[in-house]
Formats: C-alpha cells, structure tokens, sequence
C-alpha cells in the first residue's frame, strides 16, 4: 500500500510500483468488466427488445464480475513473491474497475428507446475499448495498432457471442 502512496504522491506513473499495484490490476478489471459483460447485455437488448430488461442484467452482470474479479486478483498471491503490493489493495482496484467497465455500456439502457440505446452503448463500448488499448500503450509500450487489434478484436468476439445468442 505504501508504494501505491507513494506513486500517486509522487505523481511518478512510470514506476514499476504504480504499474504493477495500480495499473495492471485497474486495466485487468477495465478489460474484463468492459468485455465480459457485453455478451449478456446485448444479448439481452436484442432477445426482449426491453431496454430496461438489459440494464438489469448488465448491472447484474457488472456487480458479479466486480465481486469475483476482486476476489480473483486479491486471492491470486499475496503479493510478496510477485512484489505486486497488498493483495487487498489490488483487489479493490481490480473489482471496482471492472464494475465500472461492465456499468459505462449498461447505463444507456435506461433510455426507453431500443435503438437509440442501443446506438448510445455501442458508442460507449468503443470509447471503452479506445481507452483501454490507450493504456496499454501508455503503460506497457504496445504499439498502438497491436494494442487497438487485440482488444478490439476481443470485444468484436463477444460481441459476436452477442449476436448469436441473442438472435438465436
């Protein structure tokens, strides 16, 4: 916890503490909370045309992916081996960043209109995938293209698992 401190005192985002007690957890939620939770939702949005319907299951799934990120990270090691820092710590990062992953493309769904928020939560989806290919870049020097391939090519995925559940 100390070294967490002390990379945000020191507004020093480059050290090695701040990336792997900070970063990696936070983007590790933000990737999972912003992909995982898009299967459920549009599949949800496109079987019951109930945008209310979706929002309740996105925020379901937000909350669930949340709790059992934060458990994963903070259970994985203690921090001692790796150097990653308090396991606590990077638990609460990990859970609240991936809640707020799945939560972002879940709130359009309180707008009545299917499509409308439909079109709003695609938009956000790709501002999402954009910011996370961007800390990628920043943080662990993978070349922008790569970067924007993989977690775009991630997201298209489950999007896909989207289409096809939710049109089965």
């Amino acid at each position: 916890m100390k070294g967490i401190i002390k990379a945000l005192t020191a507004h020093d985002t480059s050290s090695t503490d701040f990336i792997l007690r900070v970063v990696q957890p936070g983007l590790a939620g933000l990737m999972d909370g912003s992909v995982s939770t898009l299967a459920p939702i549009f599949a949800t949005a496109f079987a019951t045309q109930r945008p209310f319907t979706a929002f309740l299951v996105g925020i379901a799934a937000a909350t669930g992916a949340g709790i059992s990120m934060a458990f994963s990270e903070a259970l994985s090691d203690d921090g001692v081996l790796t150097g990653r820092g308090n396991p606590i710590a990077r638990g609460a990062i990990t859970g609240i960043m991936t809640f707020i992953g799945g939560a972002l493309h879940t709130l359009p769904f309180l707008i009545n209109h299917l499509q409308l928020a439909l079109l709003t939560a695609y938009i956000i989806v790709a501002i999402e995938l954009i910011v996370i290919a961007a800390i990628r870049h920043r943080y662990f020097g993978t070349s922008w293209l790569l970067s924007m391939i993989q977690v775009v090519g991630s997201g298209a995925l489950v999007f896909l698992a989207a289409l096809i559940f939710g049109n089965a």
